[in-house]
């Protein structure tokens, strides 16, 4: 009898065992992966309503189309057998469209208009809203109740009055005119709106804190009649004084007669004597922002010199982290040192705290009265009132807050090196410094040389590094918008959000020039760099 049999063969007497394609394991894998897909699809359709709502109740039948195309594009992929590529690319592409490629092209369109407050929707709004603004109550006009109310977020969205007439009807009312409100509720006692669909009903408080923009805001109704406020609850409809005539395309004041001609290079109506309207509109104007900050002598003298210390900055924190980082890190790369793993905790530390809490304590520690410096120093000097101490601290504050993610990334790069190629060098006559000149540094930069230059470009754009410290100032008193420690970016916020008059095309091609010599710089020393050459080596 042989004592072979065949692999396959069941042992004599035992039941036959039964195959499952796959594995019993294999099956149950395919069958959580199959629930782990629909779970997904499922949050993946979810998250494409969210996003069709707003835009459903703003009319953006374009937007409802591109969420309907790309939840569409999601489900051919992730369905067919036939994608396995685009299975793992998809996601990595739609995040790369929708917050890199897009807000760019965005930040570039809005850089060759007038956006900004007064030129924010087209001429038509432009035109109610200017009659709206300058309705006067009427003495038949009809009375509302008023629930005040924003699109979105309550101290920034866009304010809508909630409205009910004498009747029950409810309506509500924007820049655009006022329309029917079907899906809201009334309550009965008061008459007012007390919720409706796609809008946030705002408390007295939010009402109060939007108090000057309230006063401004009136509802247009056509033939030169509109909506406005009368306190927090009630609202009447008046007869503008202000009202626009197609045949000349001018705006005349009844109460002053002056006339106000239409300038649609400008986007804004004029008087003969040069007096604007403060209501216009968006229009092209091309390259003017770039030549605003790059020819007038206003606007370009604070450019350049911000230019030259935003430079200045970057260089110096990415130089001084890295000869700082690089020798702490030499330090405790001694083979014999004791101690060695709670050293580098230490010297990790300010790394792993909060930045934002650590610049406001950095900010702290440089005040004038009883500031810390000022305390050990027994010194009375207003550091951060000063242009050129102010820079200092900000430079301090964010060396002390970057030189561990340079130690971190030295001694990693270090203990790749081989011990034996300074063992050699020094065998060969070299001194420490020649070992490290010539064997240690060129070795090091081959790792360090990209990530010096996303350090300078991150130090470029450190808005926090400034703003949570000095606010970009001390400011000279003949142009309070552009202080001595503003970087581009900083400097690029005041324009969009920190002045009277938000100028957000300006700042948009800010922006746009920031974007430009930051690559231009990023590319220039990764061209001279050999790092990428030798890497590939």
């Amino acid at each position: 009898m042989s004592s072979r049999s065949s692999a396959g063969a069941p042992a004599p007497g035992a039941p036959a065992r039964t195959s499952l394609p796959g594995g019993a394991f294999a099956g149950s894998g395919s069958l959580w992966g199959q629930v782990v897909k629909i779970a997904l699809l499922g949050l993946f359709t979810a998250l494409g309503v969210w996003a069709a709502l707003p835009l459903y109740v703003g009319g953006n039948w374009a937007g409802i189309a591109v969420v309907a195309a790309v939840l569409v594009l999601v489900y051919w992929v992730y369905l067919s057998k036939r994608t396995v590529p685009l299975k793992y690319l998809l996601p990595g592409v739609l995040l790369l469209i929708t917050f890199q490629i897009l807000p760019v092209l965005y930040t570039m369109s809005t850089s060759v208009t007038n956006f900004s407050d007064g030129h924010r929707g087209d001429k038509e709004q432009a035109i109610a809203a200017i009659e709206a603004y300058s309705v006067t109550r009427a003495e038949q006009g009809r009375e509302f109740g008023l629930t005040v109310a924003t699109t979105g977020d309550p101290e920034s969205g866009e304010l809508v009055f909630l409205l009910t007439d004498p009747e029950g009807a409810a309506y509500a009312g924007d820049i655009e005119g006022l329309r029917p409100l079907d899906e809201a509720t009334v309550d009965p006692a008061s008459g007012r709106v007390t919720e409706a669909f796609g809008y946030t009903v705002l408390s007295p408080a939010q009402v109060n804190a939007r108090s000057q923009e309230l006063e401004e805001f009136a509802v247009p109704v056509g033939d030169g009649a509109g909506i406005r406020a009368s306190g927090l609850s009630t609202a009447y409809e008046g007869r503008a004084t202000r009202v626009y005539d197609a045949g000349c395309d001018c705006i005349t004041d009844a109460s002053t007669g002056v006339v106000y001609t239409a300038d649609d290079e400008r986007g804004a109506f004029y008087s003969e004597d040069g007096e604007r309207l403060a209501q216009g509109w968006r229009v092209n104007v091309g390259f003017d922002n770039f030549a605003r900050f790059l020819f007038n002598p206003t606007f370009a003298s604070s450019f350049f010199s911000i230019l030259v210390w935003n430079i200045g900055f970057a260089v110096a924190v990415t130089g001084l982290v890295f000869v700082v980082g690089l020798a702490v890190a030499l330090t405790l790369h001694v083979p014999k040192l004791r101690g060695k793993q709670a050293y580098r905790i230490l010297v990790v530390l300010p790394y792993a705290m909060s930045s934002l809490a650590m610049y406001l304590l950095w900010r702290d520690m440089f005040n004038t009265d009883f500031g810390l410096f000022n305390q050990l120093l027994g010194t009375n000097v207003d550091w951060l009132g000063d242009a050129w101490t102010a820079r200092f601290a900000v430079i301090l504050a964010n060396v002390w807050l970057g030189y561990p993610y340079m130690f971190l990334v030295a001694t990693g790069a270090l203990q790749a090196i081989p011990r034996e190629l300074t063992q050699a060098a020094r065998i060969d006559g070299a001194g420490a410094w020649q070992a490290f000149r010539h064997v240690t540094l060129p070795m090091l930069m081959v790792a360090m040389t990209p990530i010096l230059i996303a350090t300078f470009a991150f130090n470029f754009n450190n808005f926090n590094a400034v703003w949570l410290i000095t606010k970009g100032g001390p400011f000279p008193p003949d142009d309070p918008s552009a202080g001595a420690t503003d970087l581009l970016i900083t400097y690029t916020y005041r324009m969009a959000f920190s002045q009277a008059t938000a100028e957000y095309g300006y700042a948009a091609a800010l922006s746009v020039m920031i974007f430009v010599i930051v690559s231009v710089m990023s590319v220039i020393s990764l061209s001279r760099s050999k790092a990428l050459q030798e890497v590939d080596r």
